[in-house]
């Protein structure tokens, strides 16, 4: 009784987390189980999975549970987990006929995309470097591995020999600066670095700013920061589309969970030198992000620089602080989650293994061949360019505000700037399938019921978010509040 008693508490903060790990060590072993031509519902252990670790964070929702005194289920965290585990969710319905176009082993897919699921929520709820830094490194390997999925292809082999590469200069770079903490801390748990930076007076040590320098670099390369970005181009284009949308979004969670751990928590006593660090990288990153997109021709390069440049949105977030600053980052993330997988699920769903659909000049006139996706893709263009009354206009509206609210009215006027940027090629793309002339192409392939489900209830979600957005919000807030 007394074992139960001790082992039983110590495990309820990573419960989501092995619920997700066991579903993805139950996909490798119905892969091993498959006959060659046997066709198994591989993805239906993974939505069970992670349908289980969502009623396992609800459960824990206001408990502050502990395990291990590294991993702390808070409430911040367990939002970020629901949106990590909403991705997993829309991507695991998009992903059959994915598998089937692009003759990937389902059982090796399905595991690598849990995995990197259960990295990520990891990530989101520790509490110490070291836990960071490996749950960083199990979804980054397992990221890795999908974007080189298809084999057959040399891009998709580049794109992923690029991605490993810079990633681990990155992960060398987070392990550094873990290295430079724990010498001069003594400790990489997050409290305890901000305990010691208060009680030590060590804000003017330069091998402190070393230190942080060192993370925010390898931290600034997780969410595609300029000048860290340089990989996501390339990886985008090079994995499969379906991938690409789940890339996109729950990295970018993760990685402000734990941005947000290590700068608004640990890193609060050297909010003034920190500050300037992330005003640069929000401006450089909103800027690059929206200019360089408009040159692009290919959709997933394009749409990988709009990634870059909400990451730079998210950072103005980051910079301006406060509860409404907060409050924003969490909201922006469940908005741009569903629009961005979204509208990487239609391009899929589009895509043929004869036409990929990745250039723009492939939707003209897509309106009179599927006016069904082309209303839902513009849906989510809209979204990602603002447009009330769409959720994607409210998600910048707060965190433009919060940027004005606290004193940061430069950030808001760029982001607001390179938003009106951004705006021309998101029309641009809604411009060739409604106003220009049908193109001659092969059959669409026939749609799934429940991908187009997914998509709809996507769409409406949009909506609801753009018109009442106010209890997400509220929930947002109260959830960074137990953050400290």
């Amino acid at each position: 009784m007394s074992s139960v008693s001790i082992i039983g508490p110590a495990l309820n903060g990573i419960i989501p987390v092995l619920c997700v790990t066991l579903a993805g060590l139950a996909c490798m072993l119905a892969e091993a189980f498959r006959q060659r031509d046997e066709r198994m519902p591989i993805g239906g252990l993974g939505v069970i999975g992670l349908c289980g670790a969502a009623v396992a964070v609800m459960l824990l929702w206001g408990r502050r549970a502990e395990s291990f005194g590294v991993v702390r289920a808070d409430d911040f965290g367990l939002f970020v987990q629901l949106v990590i585990i909403g991705v997993g969710l829309l991507t695991i319905v998009f992903s059959p006929k994915a598998i089937e176009r692009d003759r990937l082993p389902a059982g090796e897919y399905y595991a690598l995309l849990l995995f990197a699921v259960a990295g990520m929520m990891l990530m989101a709820v520790a509490t110490d470097l070291l836990v960071i830094f490996l749950a960083l490194e199990v979804f980054s390997l397992a990221l890795y591995v999908l974007t080189g999925l298809r084999r057959h292809e040399c891009a998709s082999t580049e794109g992923a020999f690029k991605y490993f590469v810079l990633g681990g200069f990155a992960s060398a770079f987070f392990l550094y600066g873990i290295a430079f903490t724990y010498g001069l801390v003594g400790s990489t748990h997050l409290d305890k670095v901000t305990s010691a930076v208060q009680a030590q007076a060590l804000t003017g040590n330069p091998l402190l700013l070393v230190a942080m320098g060192l993370l925010l670099v390898g931290l600034a390369f997780k969410v595609a920061a300029v000048p860290f970005h340089m990989w996501t181009p390339d990886a985008y284009e090079a994995a499969p589309t379906v991938v690409t949308g789940f890339m996109s979004t729950a990295v970018k969670a993760a990685g402000f969970a734990v941005f947000a751990r290590v700068v608004l928590l640990a890193l609060e006593p050297l909010r003034a030198e920190w500050e300037p660090v992330i005003w640069v990288l929000a401006v450089c990153t909103m800027i690059l992000g929206s200019v360089v997109g408009v040159a692009q021709t290919n959709l997933k390069r394009m749409l990988a620089y709009s990634s870059i440049a909400h990451g730079g949105y998210l950072l103005v977030a980051l910079a301006a602080g406060g509860e409404m600053g907060r409050a924003s980052i969490l909201f922006y993330l469940v908005v741009y989650a569903i629009t961005n997988v979204g509208a990487f699920a239609v391009l899929a769903l589009l895509s043929t293994r004869e036409a990929p659909m990745e250039h723009l000049d492939d939707y003209k006139g897509l309106w009179h061949s599927s006016p069904a996706l082309a209303g839902l893709l513009t849906i989510f263009l809209l979204s990602l360019g603002g447009f009330p009354p769409t959720a994607g206009f409210v998600a910048k509206w707060y965190v433009f505000s919060a940027a004005v609210g606290a004193g940061q009215s430069g950030l808001a006027i760029i982001g607001v700037l390179t938003s009106v940027v951004s705006v021309f090629f998101y029309l641009r793309i809604v411009v060739m399938m409604y106003m220009s002339e049908k193109q001659e192409a092969a059959a669409l392939p026939q749609l799934p019921g429940t991908a187009l489900a997914a998509l709809s209830l996507s769409a409406v979600a949009l909506f609801y978010l753009g018109v009442f957005p106010t209890r997400l919000l509220d929930l947002a807030a109260r959830s960074v509040a137990g953050m400290f």
